[in-house]
């Protein structure tokens, strides 16, 4: 079977006439695979939604019971058959419950990674590659520019303005399903076990992903009058958050926003941060580059990002490799600002 019978692109995304199905459907349809819970890739109002049970939990979290008529929960590595069509979920390090979508038919097997990232990230199963036939990858980061520098060196950096400046509220702008719940095991890893405060819409987030095992610690609303009782804190609240009138109730804050983009210095300073964090959870380019090698798939298609870069890359290692350049996902999460939550 040739790969582009068993998938190709349509307006409302990734489409298996086979099994009838899209992968992260960009609009609502019949039935959908969805890789992780992020507002770009988990939209509501679908008939039957397959995915793992974390991203199903985190889809009702933030779009109600009705999201979907039916769902399906399916836990990595276990094998379902629809139509002729076998059906696979595998780790993809992302986000909590986050996978890439295995499909197989007639010795033909297509990996859709969704989003990903090789790096360790304790609220998250580990990227598991799969070797396939073609790897449908993300290129978010997808230039040679790109290179993450270490996790804990970034917290490290947190840590240390907070030790200089004690009477300053550091008011960490993060994405609010994911990013913010993994600043918080960053910080508890790098010893910080002081009450971290969040921002509301942090709040019913953090309580699922403990409720899936992620421990957090000690937490508390920012929400007092009192600007002193901020002093010396940490505030972890989505970005758009630390530029609103809201962050008017802190103590001369630090402003620090946690996110891939931070090593490109115009963004920093355009949203007006101080205290930058190259902190992502998207694959850089070496990870990206890496993985395609490991995975070593007869094609590569990209589905959004800086594809150019990834695609000379691939032919310059004669790998087969061709845009999908599907509209509607967006960049390092930056649906989340404004996402429900």
């Amino acid at each position: 079977m040739k790969p582009r019978s068993l998938l190709y692109s349509t307006p409302a995304g990734l489409y298996c006439p086979q099994g009838d199905f899209h992968v992260d459907p960009l609009r609502p349809v019949a039935r959908a695979i969805i890789t992780h819970g992020h507002a770009d890739h988990a939209r509501a109002g679908h008939g039957a939604v397959l995915a793992t049970a974390p991203t199903l939990a985190i889809m009702q979290a933030r779009y109600g019971e009705n999201f979907a008529s039916e769902t399906q929960a399916l836990a990595y590595g276990t094998p379902i058959t629809h139509r002729g069509v076998e059906i696979t979920l595998h780790p993809a390090g992302h986000i909590l419950g986050s996978a890439q979508a295995c499909v197989r038919m007639n010795g033909c097997r297509i990996v859709v990674s969704g989003d990903y990232k090789r790096r360790p990230d304790p609220t998250c199963t580990p990227f598991e590659p799969v070797a396939c036939d073609v790897f449908v990858s993300e290129a978010t980061f997808g230039l040679p520019v790109f290179r993450h520098p270490n996790d804990h060196a970034e917290i490290a950096k947190l840590l240390r303005s907070v030790a200089q400046f004690p009477s300053r509220t550091h008011l960490v702008g993060a994405y609010a399903l994911g990013k913010a719940q993994r600043i918080i095991c960053l910080l508890r890893a790098s010893g910080y076990d002081k009450t971290i405060y969040v921002h509301g819409a942090l709040q019913k987030l953090n309580a699922l992903y403990e409720s899936f095992g992620v421990s957090l610690g000690p937490l508390a609303p920012a929400t007092t009058d009192s600007k002193n009782h901020f002093e010396g804190a940490i505030v972890i609240a989505p970005p758009s958050a630390i530029a609103d009138r809201w962050a008017r109730r802190f103590a001369d804050p630090v402003t620090a926003f946690a996110s891939g983009w931070m090593g490109v210095r115009a963004r920093a300073k355009q949203r007006g941060i101080e205290l930058p964090l190259v902190i992502s959870d998207h694959a850089d380019w070496d990870e990206l580059t890496t993985t395609i090698a490991e995975v070593n798939p007869g094609e590569l298609w990209v589905t959004h990002g800086e594809e150019d870069g990834l695609l000379r890359w691939a032919s310059l290692e004669g790998i087969s490799a061709r845009a999908l350049s599907l509209i509607g996902y967006s960049d390092e999460g930056e649906s989340e600002q404004s996402a429900p939550a």
